[in-house]
């Protein structure tokens, strides 16, 4: 069923940029939902990182984290406080349903965190309150925010938490006006506040329709204009993103001149690219993983041998260097090999059929059994083609008697279900949002301190001692203390075989040569704002 949101606001004045032009690009797949909080999908976050604006942010094609919403920051002596200094004179956008009476401030700050912290918040359940991010990296470790003045608040930690400021960064942590919701539900109309966005951001919601486009129209009030930075200014009439899950026709709209930004083509066009006549290739850095994980909730993959049977029969190298069109690396550790704290001793399963097939034979299955392996449906730089490495698998699998049903849904669908823990054998992965080695395990392979799996860990994998080295790394500012931690999680978690680690690429992106200031982000999510068309 198609959706389409945002009409509201079709008739809100744009801003007059520099460069007047319209902006477009061809993403991948729909936005899930217009709130950050309630996402950690990376495609939803490229679409939102263009409405909102969080405290501080990954500067573009960087690994620095600069200022956004909040000027500046100190840590208290026992670095278990932050205190931050908020923006002054920021404009909040407006729809036919909302019209902001006063600026952003620390009251919106309180809202946004308050949402997520406390169960009896009014907005805590609306929409099913599922805050991935918030719950998987900070909600047991934060005690408390406080609003010291109208711009200044302060956010207590239960321990020293060394990834802090980077997990502020995270996109999914991006502030949401308290006003709207204090207006929406005042109309008995609260579910809004995750559909039809407000935010600070350059850009703003012009219409939405599911599975076919996006559109945008710059914020003239937007803060980054005032203060005159140009990387944080809509600099064209607005933005077109048209939404296609094949990687191929992607390309082939960029190269017809139909989109001015492709994301995720696929790798083995880079030649094509190259020699287009309008198009640039743009490579970027990316840490990333992907990977298949077992489900808990099944008996049989809660038996090692048969996890361990089904790693050692996948041939990976062949695997990588086809899917990853030799940009991948092999490797089973969790930590991809471009951030600090890569264990590179840490190798790939042997590739054995023989064990595989005498470790089934242990476990009760000596001739195979049949599961369903699920492939991700879109182009991903952790996953580039997720139907040819699902084949790969089930040709692999099926000489030790392994039969393997290939399942696969729209981009949105296969989220949601696979975070219902739906999946058999589900294929997954995920790219840093900011240079820390703990997001990644934390958000797929963790549980909290009740036994609760993280949202994003779809095969309910829960291990006391892999947790605790996680926990453990994150409490301490060390840098080598963590990184020795860090080896021995990854060592943990090859032991215990609850995935198979597929690999991780740098990311390709076709870009016209009439564009220009396009800078993919290698942390994070890519802005828009401070692009021209030419």
């Amino acid at each position: 069923m198609k959706k389409i949101l945002g009409l509201s606001i079709l008739g809100l004045t744009a801003a007059a940029p520099v460069n007047a032009a319209m902006l477009s690009v061809c993403i991948e797949g729909s936005p899930e939902v217009f709130n950050p909080q309630l996402t950690s999908n990376g495609t939803t976050s490229y679409v939102l990182a263009q409405i909102y604006d969080g405290l501080v942010s990954v500067k573009s094609g960087s690994s620095e984290i600069e200022p956004a919403l909040a000027e500046s920051w100190a840590v208290s002596n026992d670095a278990k406080t932050y205190t931050f200094k908020l923006r002054h004179g920021v404009k909040w956008q407006s729809n036919a349903m909302f019209t902001p009476t006063r600026e952003f401030n620390a009251d919106d700050v309180m809202f946004t965190f308050e949402r997520m912290m406390k169960k009896d918040h009014p907005y805590a359940k609306v929409n099913g309150g599922s805050f991935i991010t918030f719950n998987t990296k900070l909600a047991d470790a934060l005690a408390s925010i406080s609003k010291i003045d109208d711009y200044t608040v302060a956010f207590t930690l239960k321990s020293p938490l060394a990834p802090f400021i980077g997990i502020m960064a995270h996109q999914s942590l991006a502030i949401t006006s308290g006003e709207y919701a204090e207006a929406l539900s005042k109309a008995g109309k609260p579910e809004l506040i995750d559909r039809e966005p407000i935010g600070t951001g350059p850009f703003q919601l012009q219409a939405y329709q599911q599975d076919a486009v996006v559109r945008l129209i710059p914020f003239k009030d937007t803060w980054g204009a005032a203060i005159k930075n140009t990387a944080r200014t809509p600099m064209v009439d607005g933005i077109v993103m048209a939404i296609s899950a094949d990687a191929s026709v992607r390309l082939q709209r960029a190269m017809a001149g139909e989109c001015q930004i492709a994301l995720y083509p696929n790798l083995a066009d880079r030649a094509m690219i190259e020699k287009s006549l309008n198009l640039n290739l743009v490579q970027t850095p990316v840490a990333s993983v992907g990977f298949i994980t077992f489900n808990f909730k099944d008996d049989k993959f809660k038996d090692k041998r048969v996890r361990e049977a089904l790693a050692h029969a996948i041939n990976i190298k062949p695997l990588v260097d086809l899917v990853y069109d030799g940009m991948g690396t092999v490797t089973g550790a969790i930590i991809p090999p471009s951030l600090w704290g890569y264990d590179k001793d840490v190798g790939a399963y042997s590739y054995d059929p023989a064990l595989a097939k005498k470790l089934l034979a242990e476990a009760g299955f000596p001739n195979g059994f049949s599961t369903q392996l699920w492939a991700v449906p879109v182009s991903r730089p952790y996953m580039p083609n997720g139907r040819r490495a699902a084949e790969i698998i089930q040709q692999d699998w099926s000489k030790i008697g392994i039969k393997a049903e290939i399942i696969s849904y729209e981009w949105g669908e296969y989220i949601t279900r696979a975070r219902k823990g739906e999946a058999q054998v589900g294929m997954f992965g995920g790219i840093y949002d900011f240079p820390d080695p703990s997001q990644i395990p934390n958000n797929y392979f963790t549980c909290d301190s009740a036994g609760k799996p993280s949202p994003s860990n779809i095969g309910a994998w829960c291990d006391k001692e892999f947790n605790a080295l996680m926990n453990d790394a994150g409490t301490i500012t060390d840098q080598a203390k963590r990184i020795e931690i860090y080896k021995r999680a990854q060592e943990e978690f090859h032991a215990e075989v609850p995935a198979v680690i597929l690999g991780g690429a740098d990311t390709i992106t076709a870009v016209a040569k009439n564009v220009k200031g396009y800078s993919p982000a290698i942390f994070g999510t890519s802005r828009l704002s401070g692009v021209t068309v030419e």
